[in-house]
């Protein structure tokens, strides 16, 4: 491989990530007071980068670097940075910096970032809002925290059906108070109840006597305002969506939603199924120690008591275990292979779950395909933990032991995997919560049963 070719695999490895020697600099120029060369350093950057910048340093550092940055501070970067930073970076940054950075936000970007603040600061917010606004957030916020209406931004572009593409295009040229960013013009009846939309490349394509009736798209779909994000962000997914219509009880156009948000939250709710998997809830690597321990430790608890009940199943086979060492020696294989198997299979079962994958329809298929990959890899990995506690021990008899437990347990892995998390979901439960501790106690349990059992039976 050329050096060109490994230079650029490096680049692309670590592409979009903020450079160490860039973080060096700004630290450098914080520590000297040195505000021209601060601003300087950040003015190339993207919001979202500079975001990321915060979550690299040090609280104290943090703080210094907003003061300083000060009457430069991006706004953009409240609508970035990490929730558990907003409360300090903005009790730091002037009163005016504060008003001027939520006066340019979207009312959807301005109620994500409020949710997320203490009761005084969310108040200094609302306060720097003007009364229109001021008004469409606290609306936005008596709206269900994982609803559609607190997704959802109030800005928006409606015309009426009877208007021609020419005045439609005036309207947007003369109107002062448009979305920064907007995909659809949606069309609406007297009532406020939106009947199609028409896309910007439409519009700008047809001939101004066009009348917008003609060329609007009446197949849409339109996002209730009490509907969960979690659907929401699915609906965009799963039709392609560059943004939706929300309307009211009464079928009323009440905002819009588009695309970016609603991948964010798709973007949110994986990361939560993977964390939640792995039972660290909502940390983040910006979390100081205790909160890291307390978020840990109620997982590492039940870890414990799944630990102590398989330990009581060894108990039972004390006698066993001492008559033939080699148990001792082989039986964490048999429950760590198990214990992989159902990890591989809870994941894809709780991810299939999320994106309504998986649903009543097909569960028994995919059910009797877990029970086969389960007995297929239990064969293989059967042979080759035989012939190994044969070839180690030289005892026939011990290898198909290791055997047959192994297929064993690794059928009900399978099973375990994919039929906890159905059921934890029919019963209400986050499968992604809990289905872990649940998974692993089965594949630990019947693990260990097996093998020593079928010892206790075939070895003495």
């Amino acid at each position: 491989m050329s050096d060109t070719a490994v230079i650029d695999t490096e680049q692309s490895e670590r592409a979009y990530e903020i450079d160490g020697t860039l973080i060096d600099a700004v630290l450098d120029a914080v520590e000297a007071g040195d505000r021209d060369t601060l601003v300087q350093l950040l003015e190339p950057f993207h919001a979202a980068d500079i975001a990321d910048l915060y979550e690299q340093i040090n609280p104290k550092e943090r703080s210094a670097f907003t003061v300083l940055w000060g009457a430069d501070f991006d706004g953009e970067v409240l609508a970035e940075i990490d929730e558990g930073l907003l409360d300090n970076v903005i009790e730091d940054l002037p009163d005016e910096v504060v008003s001027d950075a939520v006066r340019d936000m979207d009312t959807d970007d301005v109620v994500d970032l409020i949710e997320d603040l203490d009761e005084p600061q969310q108040e200094r917010i609302l306060d720097a809002l003007n009364t229109p606004d001021r008004v469409a957030v606290e609306q936005a916020l008596q709206y269900p925290e994982d609803s559609a209406g607190r997704l959802m931004q109030r800005e928006l572009v409606m015309a009426p059906t009877h208007w021609t593409v020419g005045q439609t295009i005036d309207y947007l040229r003369k109107e002062s108070d448009l979305p920064d960013q907007f995909y659809d013009v949606v069309m609406v009846d007297p009532r406020l109840t939106p009947v199609g939309k028409v896309p910007l490349s439409g519009l700008m394509s047809a001939a101004r006597k066009t009348k917008m009736s003609e060329i609007m798209d009446e197949e849409f779909r339109t996002i209730p305002v009490m509907q969960s994000q979690e659907d929401v962000a699915y609906a965009f997914n799963q039709y392609n969506m560059v943004s939706a219509p929300v309307v009211d009880e009464d079928d009323r156009l009440v905002g819009v939603i588009t695309m970016d948000d609603a991948m964010e939250v798709l973007e949110e709710h994986a990361e939560e199924d993977i964390k939640r998997l792995a039972g660290v809830g909502d940390e983040s690597l910006i979390d100081n120690i205790w909160s890291t321990t307390g978020r840990r430790f109620p997982w590492l608890a039940v870890n414990l008591a799944t630990s102590i009940l398989a330990s009581i199943v060894i108990a039972q086979f004390a006698e066993t275990i001492e008559a033939v060492v080699a148990l001792a020696v082989l039986m964490p294989i048999v429950a760590s292979m198990g214990g992989n198997a159902g990890t591989q299979t809870l994941t894809v079962a709780v991810r299939a779950i999320a994106t309504k994958d998986l649903t009543a329809a097909n569960a028994l298929r995919i059910v009797r395909r877990e029970l086969f990959v389960g007995l297929f890899n239990g064969f293989i990995f059967a042979l080759i933990i035989g012939l190994v506690g044969y070839y180690w021990y030289g005892s026939v008899m011990l290898g198909v032991v290791l055997g047959i437990a192994m297929v064993g347990n690794l059928v009900v892995a399978g099973l375990a995997g994919i039929l906890i998390p159905i059921g934890l979901d029919k019963a209400g439960v986050d499968p992604a919560l809990a289905s872990g501790a649940f998974v692993t106690t089965v594949t630990d349990i019947v693990g260990f049963f097996a093998f020593l059992g079928l010892a206790a039976v075939l070895l003495l």
